[in-house]
């Protein structure tokens, strides 16, 4: 476990293929492979492929012209690496694919129309009627939402129990279970699951089941799920990775093999939540800013629940960067930071949060995370009001419940809000 939490700091190291980095068409090996920030930037791409264009060409084609029946043949057997058709792939995608498994730590990726759309191209591809579903006590709402009325209706079981206890978890691992589905931090408590912990005990007692997590909220930029032993790693682009606020679009990290399985059947035939070229361009343009944009949120983050903590008027704040938070040593040892969310309650319950939500003037009040903007919801009535009433309390989702996303305005600006909607 040790040499695990040395790869997720260390910034340099690597596992995976050799990787094409540089527009001099350099090949870097795992030995002396660019930093983070670089590869988010350089990774992938070859400018002099396209004219010299220092930022990748935007292909808006739905299909693709053939030298021969012979080579289309070919293309749609997979035994030409060429693209056909953009349900499958765009040269746009392509890139965007190629640099996020990089970042990621894995061999490959599918990007798609949203985060809902990775995560259901992928659950459609695994799973089968009768198979099993384990899945942490509380996932984004819009998860909760397809697992409760899309796979339990086409007889797929799932089962809900506490991540945090490893012992439950060794519990609730049946013959039939396919996947083991969280996320890190939770979304929207805060809580934090040793990812190292639970593909250790997935992988000692059921080597078939695959372990999947939702890592939108750290980003690579924090955390890569795949060095610590996850098989599959899910974004919703839309949020940091993208950065900007301006699309949607999600993605699927893990090996070859898997992605392959996912883009044809998930992706084609299940679901056809296909990514836009000019989506894949935006999301590119936010990679090349995501570490330097993720301290600051990170930054902001601390600063807004290391005060919220001493207000007079918040009864709890939850939030991994500080020392009495359950999951600081957890979120220290796989983390690079803290992130930029922050969840906190108020000791005036639900009708103190609806009052200091509508006192603010510079916090927008808007469901999504990762913009430049601070975003602040209410997770019981917004992002996971697809839990009834008694499924929130069973899923530690308190109706005070208030969720920020730290933005990467001037922290002294952020807190002067807050306390003046908390005077109210």
């Amino acid at each position: 476990m040790a040499n695990k939490n040395i790869s997720v700091h260390t910034f340099g190291a690597t596992i995976g293929t050799v990787l094409i980095i540089s527009s001099k068409n350099i090949a870097m090996k795992n030995d002396n492979k660019l930093a983070f920030a670089t590869r988010a930037i350089h990774s992938s791409y070859d400018s002099s492929t396209a004219e010299g264009a220092l930022n990748p060409p935007i292909h808006m084609s739905s299909t693709y012209s053939f030298e021969s029946v012979e080579q289309g043949a070919a293309r749609f057997a997979g035994q030409d690496s060429g693209h056909f058709y953009s349900r499958i792939s765009n040269p746009t995608q392509d890139i965007l694919e190629r640099r996020l498994a990089d970042l990621e730590e894995g061999e490959a990726a599918v990007a798609t129309a949203s985060g809902m759309g990775a995560i259901s191209a992928t659950l459609w591809t695994i799973l089968a009627p009768g198979d099993h579903v384990l899945v942490d006590q509380t996932v984004y709402g819009c998860t909760f939402s397809l697992l409760e009325h899309g796979l339990k209706k086409f007889g797929v079981e799932v089962s809900y129990i506490d991540f945090t206890d490893h012992n439950q978890v060794l519990q609730g691992l049946r013959h039939n279970t396919k996947i083991v589905y969280f996320e890190s931090p939770v979304n929207p408590t805060m809580r934090i699951i040793d990812i190292c912990a639970i593909a250790s005990i997935v992988k000692s007692h059921h080597s078939d089941a695959r372990v999947v997590v939702d890592n939108t909220y750290s980003t690579p930029a924090l955390q890569r799920p795949l060095t610590l032993g996850a098989d599959i790693v899910i974004h919703s682009l839309t949020k940091y990775l993208g950065g900007h606020g301006d699309l949607i679009a999600g993605a699927v990290v893990g090996s070859s093999a898997m992605m392959e399985e996912i883009r044809l059947t998930g992706l084609k035939d299940m679901t056809g939540a296909v990514i836009a070229p000019l989506s894949a361009f935006l999301v590119l343009r936010g990679i090349k800013t995501l570490e330097l944009r993720m301290e600051k949120h990170c930054k902001n983050a601390q600063q807004i629940a290391q005060w919220l903590i001493q207000h007079e008027a918040v009864r709890q704040v939850y939030y991994p960067g500080l020392s009495s938070d359950p999951g600081h040593s957890v979120a220290a040892s796989q983390m690079r930071l803290f992130g930029g969310m922050v969840a906190f309650e108020l000791k005036d319950g639900f009708d103190g949060a609806v009052k200091m939500l509508n006192g603010l003037t510079l916090i927008k009040r808007a469901v999504s995370l990762g913009d430049s903007e601070t975003l602040i919801q209410h997770p019981a009535s917004m992002t996971h009001s697809t839990y009834t009433s008694e499924q929130q309390a069973a899923h530690g989702i308190s109706r005070s419940l208030i969720r920020i996303s730290a933005g990467l305005e001037s922290a002294e600006d952020i807190l002067a809000d807050l306390e003046r909607a908390l005077e109210k």
